[in-house]
């Protein structure tokens, strides 16, 4: 299914460094398959991975997961569709 790239925000008052994953179904997130690795987002700012309307495919229980370097420091968004 078609998902729009997801946006990470920082919703703490300091910087942090943030990864994101594209993980087939029954995988596990790891060097083999991140996107972005420690990205670091200012405080309070919004970093949009990719732009003007991309998308990705994805499979039937594939998922796109992220971390961060501090607790409960970001929050991401992101929409899809079936086909």
């Amino acid at each position: 299914f078609p998902v729009t790239i997801p946006t990470l925000t920082n919703i703490t008052a300091g910087n942090v460094l943030a990864n994101v994953y594209v993980v087939p179904s029954g995988d596990t997130a790891g060097n083999t398959n991140v996107t972005l690795l420690q990205i670091e987002i200012a405080s309070l700012d919004t970093y949009q991975i990719y732009q003007g309307g991309e998308k990705l495919l994805l499979n039937n229980g594939d998922t796109i997961q992220a971390n961060a370097n501090g607790a409960s420091s970001i929050t991401t968004v992101c929409s899809y569709t079936t086909i």
